[in-house]
């Protein structure tokens, strides 16, 4: 009997795949059999993963720019076909305070975390909806909209809240062609990209140490590869934190 997470001969496209968080997400989907696709503007690092065997190819994206992504998909559909798993991993951290907001800082925040995850969804799902067999759509937010605040994240959370109410609506849409559309709340990560976050000093809650310990990048690829499973079939516009428990302190 298969195993019920057994992703062999699905494509898995992940956004912002060729570094923290998503490489995690790719490497436990390579794991689960999947054909992983890096979507991402790093080419140097994208390249980097694909020798390393952690994802089967890689696509350059500007996430930021509507016909980059339009581009980018119909590369991945030319050559690997549809995907089955679409994951909206890739984001920008970067911090501003309320009172010293720019609207050029929110703009930029929304554009990579908000507007492009949406043109993916559009994009992947007309794909899966001409093909006809389903599929998976997984965005990560943030466990900031659980509580797991520090200053500065205006912006970011306010984004990624956006994505969250995103989900709800791709899933209300998207059922009845058989895709799911669920979101994971990644807790605190020690990613190059979070450690490079632009702004003030991360000071609030956000920073206490989770009773369970902090996160991984493969911590959150597990939840992410459990919404991409067949095993998710009736699981849809449901909401995952994986924060090290967190919430419970």
């Amino acid at each position: 009997m298969a195993s019920p997470f057994d992703l062999a001969g699905r494509v898995a496209l992940v956004t912002g795949g060729a570094s923290g968080i998503g490489l995690g997400i790719c490497q436990v989907l390579d794991e689960a059999g999947a054909k992983v696709i890096i979507a991402d503007s790093n080419e140097d690092a994208a390249r980097a993963q694909v020798a390393e065997g952690a994802a089967a190819d890689y696509v350059l994206v500007d996430l930021a720019d509507e016909q980059s992504i339009i581009s980018a998909v119909a590369e991945v559909l030319e050559r690997h076909g549809t995907p089955w798993a679409l994951v909206n991993n890739a984001g920008l951290q970067h911090r501003e305070m309320l009172l010293d907001g720019s609207a050029a800082h929110w703009e930029r925040l929304h554009a990579v975390n908000t507007r492009a995850p949406f043109l993916m969804i559009r994009e992947v799902a007309r794909a899966m909806v001409a093909t006809g067999e389903g599929g998976r759509i997984v965005n990560c937010a943030s466990s900031g909209l659980a509580g797991q605040f520090v200053q500065g994240l205006a912006a970011y959370l306010a984004s990624k809240g956006g994505l969250a109410a995103l989900t709800t609506s791709a899933a209300f849409e998207l059922a009845e062609h058989g895709i799911t559309v669920n979101t994971v709340l990644p807790g605190g990560v020690g990613t190059p990209g979070a450690l490079a976050a632009e702004g003030p000093p991360p000071i609030g809650p956000g920073n206490r140490r989770p009773p369970l310990g902090m996160c991984t990048p493969r911590d959150v690829g597990s939840a992410v590869l459990y919404f991409a499973t067949p095993s998710a079939r009736l699981v849809t516009n449901q909401v995952l934190g994986v924060d090290g428990g967190f919430t419970v302190t």
